[in-house]
Formats: C-alpha cells, sequence, structure tokens
C-alpha cells in the first residue's frame, strides 16, 4: 500500500479513502472476465472531493479511473489505478427544465433513477441498456450506451449536451458545443483535437462503419459530420480515458403516450433475425431478440420462470416487437399489419400481444435478464463476453450471424443468442472456460476470425459494450495504423502522462491476461456443514456471482437489502460474494475466512434468500452465511447474543412457565437498557410477550387425542399443524384461528411432536443444534407423510426450512 498518498487523501477529502487489500479486492471485478487489483479507492463526497484527488493523483503520478455501478462486460472499470467511485455520494439529480427539455445530473444517478424522477414530468432519458435499474449515467457517458430503443433514441452520446470534467492536470473544464472556427481560435486542447481532426478527415470517413452502432475507437466520426466541434462528442465512449466526469447536462425526451408489445415465436432462429427485415418497415420502437438457450435458462430460474407465461411452446428464438403510438387503437392497427406481413411472409407461429403495462414490463423484465441467466449456467464453461457486441447493417445480420454461428460451430462449442435485431447489433456468447488454455487460445483465435468477419461486414466489434480489456487490442486492426495513431493524439492532447484508466482503447494488454479465472485459479478446500453438492461445490457456490450487479438495484424487489441502504458495494451480494472469492483463491489469507473483513462484509446480509430468488445466477448469499458463521464461531467462540436468538425456542419454553414475570422482565426499562448494552437489542425496540396460555395448551385442553374436530361436512384431507415458536409462546391466538378455519374447510388437523425447526440456530452459525433437531422434526414427521397429512405452518420461515434447509442439512 502506498501510505504517503492514502494518508495525503485521506487528510484533503471529506470523502471516504480505502487502500485496505479487502476494499482493493472488491473493486477488482467488473461484470466482465477480468480482474486487476486497484492501487485504492475513493468515495468522493463532493465535486471538490474529485478535484482533489486528480490532483494529488497528478502530484503522485498514479493513474486514475473513474467507476460507476461496475456494470462494464469489457473490463472498462478494473485497472491499476486509484478507483474513484461516483456511484454512493454523487448521485443527485440537480435541476430539470422540461421546457427546453434537458437535465443536470451528477455521474452517480442510475439510469432508472433519473427516469422515476422525470416519470410525473411525463418525460424520460433515452438510452435504456438492460442494466437500467443499476448503471449510472457517468458510467452510460464513458461507455456511450444504447440500449433496446436505440434505433429511436440512439446511444448516450446522443443525449449529452454539456459536460463539467476534470482532467489528468486536475484542471476543470465545461464541455459543449462551439464551432470549428472557435475550437482553433482557443488554441490548447481544442485546437489540438481540431488538427487531428483536420489531418485525419479522409482517412476517418473512409474506416469508420457506416453503421449506427459502433462504439469502438474514439469518436472522431462526430467531428466531421457537420461544421461543429464538441469535445463532448470524444470524451462520451473514452470508457475514462480522457477525462473524470463530475456533472452533465442530459437531453430528455417526451413519454411515448401508448406502447404495445408482440412477441413474435420462430422454430428456426436465423428465421426470427431475417423477420427482422420484414418488421423495420412498420417502424417498431425496439425488435429484441432472445434465444431457446435463455429461454430455457429463464424457465429454470426461481424469479423469472414466473414471469415467462407469454412464450408458446418451444420457440428456437422471438423477437420482442415494440411500438409507441398515441393510443391503443393506433397500436393495435399498427401490429395487425406487422402480424399480417410476417404471415404473408410465413415469418413465426405464434404472435403474443401486451398492451398492459403489468405485462409488457415482465416481457421486459425476461429480456434484461439474458446477460445474467446465461452467467449463472452451471458448468466451468460460461457464455463470456470477448466477442459479444458485433454489430453490422440490419441488412446483413442474417448473412453474418450464420456465419458468426460457422466459426462458433467449428471451434466445438455452442453460444446464447439476444440482443438489438432492430440495430443489427447482436450478443452472441461463445462457451469458454477460462480456466482452460485450450479453450482460452480458442478465445483469442475467435476474436482475430470474428474481427475479419466484421470488416468483411462493414461492421464494428462493438456496438455498445465498448473496448476495455476484451476489444481494445483490435483497434489497429478494425481502424488501421494511421486512425490508431490519431487516438493516441487524442488520448495524449488530454492525458499526456498517460494516467487516465491506462490500458484502455490504445496500448492495451493482450485480451488473455488480467482474466479473473486463468489457468493458474485455484481454490483451497472448505470442509463444509453443509451440503453444497447441487452447486458443485462451495466454491463454485461462490464463484456463480458472475459480477452483474443486479444486486446494486434501488428501486425495486427485494435483493439486496443491505445495499439499498448503504450503497456500499461490499453490503451487496457482489460484494460479499467478491471478498469470499478472492480468499478461496488465495489473493488473501486462507485464516480471513474467519476474520474480521469477511465478518463485516456479512453482517449487515439479512438472510433473507432475495439474491437466490431475484440474482439470475440464484446466487444463494444466506446458505453461503450459514456456512460462514458456523466456521466463525468454530474459531473465535460464538457470541452470548448469537446464542440467544440462536435459542429462541428454549428461551420461550422457559419463560412460559411464569409469562407474567417474564413480561415484567421485559418491560422493565432497567433491564431493556442492560439488553441493549450487552446484547445489542435496542431498548426502543418492544419485544413480544409472552401469552397465558400456550397453543398447545390450548390445543391439548380442546382435543386430548390431538385430533382436530372438522366442523364441514365435506373431509379435504388430514394436515399437521407445525406451530412456530412465536404462535406456541406468543401470540397463540394465531394458531387457534388457523387450526379453526382449517377445520371449517374440512380438515383434520393434528399437532405431531416436535422441534424448534432449526432456522434461528441455522441463521446465527450453530449447524449442529440445527440437524439435531431436523433429524427429529423429520423422524417424527416422515410417518404422518407417509400416512397422506400435509405438513402446514403459519410461519413462512419455519415452513420453508423444510424445503430449503433440510435436505443440506438432514442426510438420505
Amino acid at each position: 500500500m502506498n501510505e504517503d498518498l492514502y494518508h495525503c487523501l485521506k487528510s484533503r477529502l471529506n470523502g471516504e479513502v480505502r487502500f485496505d487489500r479487502a476494499s482493493r479486492l472488491m473493486y477488482s471485478t467488473d461484470a466482465s472476465i477480468y480482474e486487476i487489483e486497484p492501487i485504492g479507492v475513493v468515495i468522493p463526497r463532493t465535486h471538490d472531493d474529485v478535484f482533489a484527488t486528480m490532483e494529488i493523483a497528478r502530484d503522485f503520478k498514479v493513474p486514475v479511473l473513474p467507476r460507476g455501478a461496475g456494470t462494464s462486460l469489457a473490463g472498462q472499470t478494473v485497472g491499476d489505478a486509484v478507483v474513484i467511485d461516483m456511484s454512493k455520494c454523487l448521485n443527485r439529480v440537480l435541476e430539470v427544465n422540461t421546457e427546453e427539455r434537458w437535465a443536470i445530473v451528477e455521474p452517480g444517478v442510475v439510469q432508472e433513477q433519473l427516469n422515476l424522477h422525470l416519470r410525473p414530468m411525463g418525460f424520460l432519458f433515452g438510452p435504456d441498456t438492460s442494466t437500467a435499474n443499476r448503471a449510472t449515467l457517468g458510467g452510460m457517458m464513458g461507455n456511450n450506451s444504447a440500449g433496446s430503443h436505440s434505433i429511436v433514441y440512439g446511444k448516450t452520446i446522443d443525449h449529452i449536451l454539456e459536460m463539467d470534467v476534470v482532467l489528468s492536470s486536475g484542471e476543470g473544464r465545461t464541455l459543449r458545443e462551439m464551432k470549428c472556427e472557435e475550437a482553433a481560435a482557443r488554441g490548447g486542447l481544442e485546437a489540438r483535437i481540431a488538427e487531428i481532426v483536420r489531418h485525419n478527415r479522409d482517412e476517418i470517413e473512409r474506416r469508420y462503419p457506416k453503421i449506427m452502432r459502433r462504439v469502438s475507437g474514439y469518436n472522431l466520426d462526430e467531428f466531421v459530420r457537420n461544421g461543429k466541434f464538441n469535445l463532448v462528442k470524444l470524451v462520451v465512449g473514452s470508457e475514462g480515458t480522457l477525462a473524470a466526469v463530475h456533472q452533465a447536462k442530459v437531453r430528455i425526451e417526451p413519454r411515448p403516450p401508448a406502447t404495445a408489445l408482440c412477441v413474435v415465436h420462430f422454430a428456426d432462429i436465423v428465421g426470427s433475425i431475417r423477420a427482422s427485415d420484414i418488421i423495420l418497415p412498420f417502424k417498431p420502437a425496439a425488435i429484441e431478440l432472445i434465444d431457446d438457450m435463455i429461454i430455457e435458462l429463464g424457465r429454470n430460474s426461481l424469479e423469472i420462470s414466473r414471469l415467462m407465461g407469454f412464450i408458446q411452446g418451444n420457440p428456437a428464438g422471438v423477437l420482442i416487437v415494440e411500438f409507441y403510438g398515441e393510443n391503443q387503437d393506433e397500436l393495435r392497427s399498427k401490429l395487425d399489419e406487422m402480424e399480417a406481413a410476417l404471415k404473408r411472409h410465413k415469418a413465426g407461429y405464434a404472435y403474443v400481444r401486451a398492451f398492459d403495462a403489468a405485462d409488457q414490463t415482465n416481457i421486459w423484465k425476461v429480456r434484461k435478464a439474458g446477460l445474467g441467466l446465461l452467467l449463472g449456467m452451471k458448468g466451468e464453461r460460461k457464455p463470456i463476453a470477448f466477442v459479444e457486441d458485433c454489430a453490422v447493417a440490419p441488412s446483413k445480420l442474417p448473412e453474418f450471424f450464420v456465419k458468426f454461428r460457422d466459426v462458433i460451430q467449428k471451434y466445438k462449442t455452442s453460444a446464447g443468442y439476444y440482443g438489438h435485431a432492430s440495430v443489427g447489433c447482436l450478443h452472441i456468447r461463445p462457451l469458454i472456460n477460462t480456466k482452460n488454455a485450450r479453450d482460452i487460445q480458442v478465445m483469442k483465435d475467435m476474436t482475430d476470425e470474428i474481427a475479419d468477419l466484421v470488416i468483411d461486414f462493414g461492421g464494428g466489434m462493438s456496438g455498445e459494450h465498448g473496448d476495455g480489456l476484451a476489444r481494445s487490442h483490435l483497434n489497429e486492426k478494425l481502424f488501421g495504423s494511421q486512425l490508431y495513431n490519431a487516438f493516441r493524439q487524442v488520448k495524449a492532447a488530454f492525458d499526456p502522462d498517460h494516467r487516465m484508466n491506462p490500458g484502455k482503447i490504445v496500448d492495451a494488454p493482450p485480451m488473455t491476461e488480467n482474466l479473473r479465472y486463468g489457468t493458474k485459479y485455484r481454490t483451497i478446500a472448505i470442509d463444509t456443514h453443509y451440503d453444497f453438492s447441487r452447486e458443485g461445490g462451495f466454491a463454485t457456490a461462490v464463484e456463480l456471482c458472475n459480477g452483474a450487479g443486479v444486486c446494486r438495484k434501488k428501486n425495486e424487489g427485494t435483493m439486496c437489502p443491505s445495499y439499498m441502504v448503504t450503497l456500499e458495494d461490499k453490503h451487496s451480494t457482489r460484494g460479499r460474494a467478491n471478498l469470499m472469492r478472492e480468499i478461496l483463491s488465495g489473493k488473501l489469507p486462507a485464516e480471513e475466512f474467519t476474520g474480521k473483513d469477511l465478518y463485516e462484509t456479512l453482517d449487515l446480509c439479512l438472510e433473507c434468500k432475495g439474491c437466490k430468488a431475484e440474482c439470475p445466477s440464484n446466487v444463494d448469499m444466506a446458505k453461503l452465511k450459514y456456512e460462514f458463521l458456523a466456521h466463525y464461531n468454530e474459531a473465535k467462540g460464538t457470541p452470548l447474543r448469537a446464542r440467544m436468538f440462536a435459542n429462541i425456542h428454549a428461551m420461550s419454553k422457559a419463560a412460559s412457565i411464569w409469562p407474567s414475570m417474564a413480561n415484567w422482565t421485559l418491560t422493565n426499562s432497567a433491564i431493556r437498557r442492560a439488553l441493549d448494552r450487552f446484547v445489542g437489542i435496542d431498548a426502543r425496540r418492544k419485544l413480544p410477550l409472552f401469552a397465558a396460555e400456550t397453543f398447545e395448551s390450548w390445543f391439548a385442553k380442546r382435543n386430548k387425542s390431538e385430533f382436530g374436530n372438522p366442523t364441514s361436512q365435506i373431509s379435504n384431507g388430514k394436515v399437521v399443524f407445525f406451530h412456530d415458536t412465536f404462535v406456541n409462546y406468543n401470540y397463540p391466538d394465531i394458531g387457534k384461528a388457523a387450526v379453526q378455519l382449517l377445520e371449517a374447510a374440512g380438515y383434520e388437523v393434528r399437532l405431531a411432536q416436535r422441534k424448534c425447526c432449526g432456522r434461528p440456530m441455522i441463521s446465527k452459525g450453530l449447524p449442529k443444534a440445527a440437524r439435531e433437531n431436523a433429524e427429529f422434526n423429520v423422524s417424527r414427521l416422515y410417518s404422518f407423510v407417509e400416512k397422506g397429512y400435509s405438513i402446514i405452518g403459519c410461519e413462512p420461515s419455519c415452513i420453508l426450512t423444510f424445503r430449503d434447509e433440510y435436505p443440506d442439512l438432514v442426510k438420505s
């Protein structure tokens, strides 16, 4: 660690400075296949912090890397630099002007956050990536992101009016459009860029692809299209290699009055791509492709499977086609015309329409989950990002796709296909095992072949995901030596010391270096208390996290509550998995598996299983935490607080002997203050009181034989009621009502001898005690199940322990 740099930053900044190893490793990855440990992490609280960081980095001659949500797919946001995380504090919408149609935002504003802010005003920000619920505007500017509706709205570059940036020198600049003559007269940076453009104009016009979806290289083509000069056009898409953006003025668009979707199903994937040419004349707002691999993965996902009722049969691919209109009648007419044209060409076998907003939302959720679903595939071979973002003219897409698929088949692998058929940009992800030397060579060779194919078709290697570490090495091949040298000149004009996110766009390392999982990747063995065989082992369960960052969403769903409150990556599912992986892989000492850093990272995890349901890769951080806590308690000893909560059933049973005394104790202010101080139960918290009569006592009194009395004339079956701790000792009226309801519905209700389900013990890291309870309950309840009884209860977390935890605790 650079102690002098750390202390200088710490003394100057209002924000946070983190140079500890755990923090650095958490920022060493993004959503790509790459990993590079940074020098340190700065979380600026103010704009002045950004300036100070840049000035100090200049003085210490160290690189700087501005970062948003870290959802980059090509490795743009990892590097040997001081990472400036803009997402936590610089995340405000500062001003909106609907008359002039602009907003002023800080770089950490999330795309969805801005659109929610604009919705009541009837506006939106046009580019809409599949990562809209966590991607920041700063990241979108750095990447020149586009999204599903780029056929209407274009790319991010088309929506940035002004930028306030800090150069590597520490100088602040406001960038905006000006006339070429004004730029030349200004001298300095503007004059140098104007000269680079003038000298290379002919080559720019000749070599840049004539397509809308091209984000590779620097955007010099923007300077030859009209008589305007705008350095914003260079900084957008520069991946943080030219300047750090700390504020921007963005264009906003009116929301469409009405929208409708039609999901067109195809028996042949090539047929689905060809159908785009039939659809485009009807002026759709989007045409999105999903293939059968993603559909099958979605059907096996806890969260996504619930949304897939719109899929008819087993298509090889579907096109999600969206139209904008003034009203539903206009949209129905458009869909009728499109469907008639498709049927005339015998294109598609089912046409599922969606006019309801909720139905449309579900369909878009499935499309946007495509990336995460693919990355969550089981096995060592993963559909990774390296040639996944090629773009060609839409009319050439079917032929390009066939030839691309031939290359994949040549190397004896397969791929997942999805993306933006409307603009000729498909995300094709070949399955590669980056832990295998042969597959790494295949990745390199395939990249070279696909690059040649892209050049032959007049396309681009990246339509929206950028260059990063995956594709920057191709820029000289794609643009030629003259323009590649022009890129270097642009870099030198903005950043003469090459300290802004070095190794991206120009002078990049080979694409096969800095892999997160390379041929030397190994993991230490963990002797687990829980069965991880379904996941392929404990390490594989950790590696399910691919860095997509869905756990960073803030405005929807359950995952991840601790991130939603703290806005800290370390308190997200991704951050926790990252730190675990770094320990398992040996980057951190093995003893760190029971160390303070991992404990603090997991401490705020509620074990809610939101990640297991909502993460496209179904990362089960709750289960991983159970295992960690068991090892931690064995190494450090189980704290009093953990023992108390783990044994809440036994404590409640004891308290129920004299409930009035127990209740006096729980309401006594002195005792509550003591609990606050020594156990960590806040004195302001009202604790549940104990009932005068337990549920078990009530049930036994009303029926000595333990059989219930159905009050309905119809017999619907037999159930064993599993009464939880709180129903039994604190809230028996809930259990009474449940029994009476079941009996009124014609069910025979029986109680069985049972112990606490064990979840409190599981959640506090006491798996041995939990296993004893689980084995007891299984042995007592199994005979009832054999006799046709169903097991039900009122507390979901108790009942679901049988389904979720017992299979991993109880030997078959």
